[in-house]
């Protein structure tokens, strides 16, 4: 069966899961800006003591240094090129190799419940995968092998998604800053947060079905 089939043509150019697939990317973006940084800041991840399976293996982790920080720094950079859509593809490859590490990790080390989550954002990423399936395509071709480039017009990211995903990053790294240095936990700096990024999501998603309400009608 040729692919892209008509079924994926179909999947691909639903608007709805387009808004889906950008909003997963910053879903996921989201999760790992404060785990990320806790590594790349040369923080523990735990606080669980060596006597648990749990805390013996981060303890090794946080131990070996330099890849600790490699670690969170693989895991930010990630979470940018997911965020900003425009190089979400390679976000979401990058974050397949994470994601499979840490849920094999849940699995593995019995972290009580945490696997459930981490199955769910394992699915999330692997969907990411499959909408721009049509993209790593190529990679696995033979060698000299020709390839032509559909002309499909897929709805997709706009300047607007882009701008929320750069500010979006630039906030949550800043605001996961504030909470790592200087140890903020208050329930307002929390309800702040939440709220921002709610108002951002939510403006975002306005000027985006306005726009398209907009070209429909022009």
């Amino acid at each position: 069966m040729a692919f892209p089939n008509q079924t994926y043509i179909r999947i691909r150019n639903n608007r709805t899961l387009n808004v889906l697939a950008m909003l997963t990317r910053y879903l996921i973006g989201f999760a790992f800006i404060p785990s990320g940084l806790t590594k790349l800041l040369g923080n523990r991840f735990t606080l669980l003591t060596i006597d648990t399976p749990i805390g013996f293996f981060f303890e090794g982790l946080y131990r070996t240094g330099m890849y600790w920080h490699f670690l969170g720094l693989v895991q930010v950079v990630a979470a940018f090129l997911l965020m900003s859509q425009r190089f979400a593809t390679m976000g979401a490859v990058m974050f397949l190799g994470i994601l499979s590490n840490v849920w094999l990790i849940t699995l593995s080390m019995n972290f009580g419940g945490t696997w459930v989550i981490t199955s769910l954002m394992m699915l999330a990423n692997l969907w990411l995968i499959v909408w721009d399936i049509e993209k790593l395509l190529p990679l696995f071709l033979r060698d000299n092998t020709t390839y032509a480039i559909p002309n499909r017009k897929y709805p997709s990211y706009t300047s607007t998604w882009i701008i929320t995903g750069y500010f979006l990053f630039v906030y949550c790294t800043v605001s996961s800053l504030l909470v790592l240095i200087f140890n903020i936990h208050s329930l307002l700096f929390s309800l702040v947060q939440v709220t921002v990024i709610l108002l951002s999501v939510g403006i975002t998603l306005w000027l985006h079905y306005k726009n398209e309400k907009k070209a429909r009608h022009t």
